[in-house]
């Protein structure tokens, strides 16, 4: 018989974590869960491109490269587009144009062709996710972001963890369904943005309340000189590149180890389970813990997670067991992560720094996959999964000696950043002015890829 008090804690949980959210983002959420249950082309393409099309892990790993390079223009462009043309028509765009060039790949035959879809559906695809969390930053009050972001990633790690699952079971029937599918719930998702999400951009600042000239826009480049953010950019990076072998080289070593489809599926699919079940806990474990500690822990369980693929051999199981490794190292990086993303990142100037900050993960689905390809293919199983667990390691260096500098925003505690509010500015050589978000602001977790 289950323990009351249990219950009754777990329940109380729930409570909290949901609670006093405002409705626009219930219906961001919902489009989202919708989304992701749909969300089956880009953990299934390179299983599909080389078990059911026949092409090399070399080609495989050069289509998710392009779709990669999509995915990093989109990250800039569509970051500048969700300042300054607003978020929802951003968004809308965006969606509507990943279903119609996901269901376009489905029908699509020959290298060129599959290589030059699969570059737009990056572009669409990942032209999302900076308007996504900046409408999420917008509407969520300062204090409740950090669980906003957590509910928004466990959305996304719902939605991915059934797709993946019932994914390999469709794809037993033919490919062609898993695209349609996708094409049809991003339709949706697009559908709900347009009738339920107002445009929630702020206005730009006219003047500060001194009767001052309003300060100029934040451009890219200034977001670029912004060295405590692209410091962050590039650690992430690092770890990136590692993570995005999860949706890539690990289907094709798998497939060569004689694992099917429906046991990648639920394999890949115990990603998703985890952070379903360990998310919302372990989130409100991390808060107030070291941000330095709390990075340096998941770069090495992400990195070693990977490097431990290297003896799996052909068994499912231990398999499983990596995944569970690195998608643990996935869980405390994503809200810390993101609280720092949040903290360093203007309101003026959300969608540029989301953008940036995206762009470190499209510059991965570009470079990742084709290093990991060739990894693969020329130098074995053992050396490709060994780089992974280098990049970890390096990655947990980084944070290490970011986390020692003076004053660094990485020294400070998880969950308990101050946010610059629109009243300060992240460009270099000016100072901050103190605006009425500058108390404690709990830092905001969101998905990482």
């Amino acid at each position: 018989m289950p323990d009351p008090s249990l219950t009754t804690r777990a329940s109380r949980a729930v409570t909290e974590a949901v609670s006093g959210l405002p409705r626009q983002f219930w219906w961001l959420w919902t489009s989202t869960l919708i989304n992701k249950l749909g969300a089956f082309v880009v953990t299934f393409l390179a299983l599909y491109l080389t078990t059911d099309r026949g092409y090399s892990a070399s080609y495989a790993g050069l289509v998710a490269s392009l779709f990669g390079l999509g995915s990093a223009f989109a990250s800039l462009v569509a970051g500048v587009l969700a300042d300054r043309i607003g978020r929802r028509p951003t968004l809308v765009a965006a969606q509507l144009g990943t279903a119609l060039f996901t269901a376009l790949l489905g029908f699509s035959d020959g290298q060129v062709t599959i290589a030059a879809v699969a570059f737009l559906v990056g572009f669409c695809n990942n032209a999302t996710r900076p308007a996504t969390s900046a409408i999420i930053a917008d509407i969520v009050p300062a204090e409740d972001r950090v669980r906003a972001f957590a509910l928004n990633y466990w959305a996304i790690n719902i939605g991915f963890g059934l797709s993946a699952a019932v994914a390999g079971l469709i794809a037993t029937h033919g490919y062609l369904t898993l695209f349609l599918l996708d094409a049809l719930s991003t339709v949706v998702c697009a559908v709900v943005i347009f009738v339920r999400i107002p445009e929630t951009r702020p206005d730009a600042p006219a003047a500060d309340r001194d009767g001052a000239a309003a300060r100029p826009a934040i451009g890219l480049g200034a977001v670029f000189q912004d060295g405590r953010f692209m410091a962050v950019v590039v650690l992430n990076l690092l770890l990136a590149l590692v993570a995005q072998q999860g949706s890539t080289t690990l289907a094709v070593d798998m497939g060569r180890a004689g694992i099917t489809s429906t046991q990648y599926g639920l394999v890949i699919g115990l990603n998703g389970l985890l952070i379903v079940v360990l998310q919302i806990p372990l989130t409100r474990w991390m808060e107030g813990r070291d941000r330095t500690a709390l990075l340096v822990a998941s770069a090495l369980f992400i990195g070693w997670g990977f490097g431990l693929t290297a003896l799996a051999g052909s068994s499912a199981w231990f398999y499983a067991f990596t995944v569970a490794v690195w998608t643990l190292g996935e869980i405390l990086n994503a809200p810390t992560m993101m609280g720092l993303v949040a903290e360093l990142s203007p309101a003026e100037a959300r969608g540029r720094y989301q953008g940036v900050y995206s762009l470190s993960w499209s510059l991965a689905s570009f470079l990742g996959p084709a290093a990991g390809g060739v990894l693969l293919e020329r130098a074995g199983s053992g050396v490709m999964w060994g780089a992974c667990a280098v990049l970890g390691t390096v990655a947990a260096g980084g944070y290490v000696l970011l986390g020692r500098r003076p004053g660094a925003a990485l020294a400070k505690s998880a969950a308990v950043a101050t946010a610059p509010a629109s009243g300060t500015s992240p460009v270099p050589g000016t100072s901050p002015t103190p605006g009425p978000e500058r108390a404690a602001e709990p830092e905001r977790a969101s998905a990482g890829g």
